[in-house]
């Protein structure tokens, strides 16, 4: 083991929430150490050149770590009313307020109830709380109803031109590509897809090559390139499309960058402003375990350094809060964003105000300690795959730090072709919630594969701060049992 460090960057806790436990662990820079160097700081990951060997060691080096701090997660796990006969491993889909919201969502009610109170507010106090979380001003970041909300206000607000084209993915989901489907209809725009290569045999700078070259052929085309819209991390795979160096090519190429962020908020500690992407749109019901109904939507609202390109022609969608001005052309905002977006008629401000103390919770523990469980959790979970299934089953990436996620998405089955049975997919699912004790909460997605007849149908898999190693021990080994049981 190479002697590798990285820092740990925790965000100030905050008073008006309850507390939390402060334990943690004597081998907390050991627990860091393995998960990457202080070059990578931004996107930690696994292993990073800091570990060799195979991945038996791997992995047994990955679980000493996290059973180091076994107590404090464990005080985590009871902050949450899950049902202790299942677990949870779908997070991608939805997750579980904390009990200290959960309480809070109920007070609020009652409190809107008891007065009739309406909800004709910008939410700008609970803006301004959030905001920090997430690096950036509070006229920068809008309250959603969710990532396919925000996605719309993002992509149909754009003043789009006939012929004007928009690079994205063949790995995206409706919430994007509908509004992407719309703009084609309505405003004349094409897209131009990139298909991606799924596994493990993959770097950041294949997705910097695939979009570049993309753009660079269709302009040698006499197309007019007006956007890059991506997903990181995708949610077939988990593979996070690497924002730092996909800012380079948009800048490079001037682009509008749409970033489809739906399971980044509440599992990494992104400074967005220093991505400077025009808009990320993320979910609040997910990862970050507010309230089903809620989204987090970060737009570009000044220059910066991080991205020097002017702003994106845009006008509101969704919104009874707005006059027309002109956007800023310096670093300074012309008007609240934010603020024009969130306000749309009387808004149901409990739900807002439960999403924005499931924020604090996650401020007060510190956003970069979740974000560093949740990948360790996910490494651990992916060298044991590797183990019995072998490297080759997994369709997410595990080596290179600035492509993992929490998300792990693989072919479990022992028959390999399996994986194009869609119906064997969704009965794997099924039964690793009724075969066992506990139950497992996993789902299945189709993953389009470069040169297959037809999409491959994997099981995707979520750990999160609730999960513990025993969880995925227990995990892996029910998967095991049950591929061996069904052929």
């Amino acid at each position: 083991m190479r002697n590798c460090t990285a820092e740990h960057d925790e965000t100030g806790s905050r008073t008006d929430f309850p507390a939390v436990p402060e334990h943690w662990g004597r081998n907390r820079r050991d627990f860091l150490r393995i998960l990457g160097s202080g070059a990578l700081a931004a996107t930690l990951g696994p292993l990073a050149g800091c570990s060799s060997g195979n991945a038996s060691s791997r992995s047994d080096e990955l679980r000493t770590q996290l059973l180091a701090d076994e107590r404090f997660w464990a005080d985590v796990n009871a902050m949450f009313p899950l049902n202790p006969a299942r677990r949870f491993m779908n997070i991608g889909t939805a997750g579980s307020m904390p009990k200290v919201s959960l309480d809070l969502f109920d007070l609020e009610n009652r409190a809107k109830a008891a007065d009739s109170l309406s909800g004709y507010t910008n939410l700008l106090t609970e803006r301004t709380q959030v905001a920090p979380g997430f690096g950036v001003d509070p006229d920068e970041l809008a309250f959603s109803a969710n990532t396919s909300s925000g996605m719309c206000h993002a992509i149909l607000g754009i003043v789009w031109n006939p012929g004007d084209v928009v690079v994205t993915t063949n790995h995206e989901h409706p919430g994007g590509d509908v509004p992407l489907a719309i703009a084609a209809a309505r405003y004349g725009i094409e897209i131009s897809r990139v298909a991606l290569p799924v596994g493990n045999n993959q770097t950041a700078q294949t997705y910097v090559a695939l979009f570049d070259d993309r753009i660079r052929a269709l302009r040698t085309q006499g197309k007019r390139v007006r956007a890059m819209m991506w997903s990181s991390p995708t949610y077939k795979t988990g593979t996070m499309l690497p924002i730092a160096e996909l800012m380079e090519v948009a800048r490079r190429h001037e682009l509008i960058s749409i970033v489809d962020g739906a399971h980044l908020p509440g599992m990494m500690a992104y400074d967005y402003s220093g991505f400077g992407m025009d808009f990320m749109s993320g979910a609040g019901h997910k990862w970050q375990c507010g309230p089903g109904s809620t989204g987090i939507l970060v737009v570009r609202n000044k220059i910066r350094p991080s991205n020097p390109l002017p702003l994106p022609n845009w006008y509101p969608i969704h919104t009874s809060s707005w006059t027309p001005r002109a956007r800023t052309t310096n670093g300074t905002a012309t008007y609240d964003i934010g603020s024009v977006i969130t306000a749309c008629g009387s808004l149901h401000t409990p739900m807002f105000r439960a999403l924005v103390s499931a924020c604090g919770v996650w401020d007060q523990i510190g956003r970069k300690k979740v974000e560093t469980y949740d990948l360790t959790l996910s490494a651990y979970l992916k060298e044991l795959i590797t183990q019995l299934w072998g490297a080759d089953r997994l369709y997410s990436p595990k080596d290179d730090p600035k492509l993992v996620s929490a998300i792990t998405s693989f072919n479990p089955f022992v028959n390999a072709a399996d994986v194009l049975n869609s119906v064997k997919s969704g009965q794997f699912v099924t039964r690793m919630l009724s075969d066992y004790n506990p139950g497992f909460v996993i789902r299945n997605v189709n993953v389009p594969v470069i040169g297959a007849p037809s999409d491959h149908y994997v099981v995707r898999i979520s750990t999160h701060l609730w999960t513990s190693v025993a969880d995925v021990d227990r995990l892996v080994d029910s998967m095991w049992d049950l591929s061996r049981k069904m052929g």
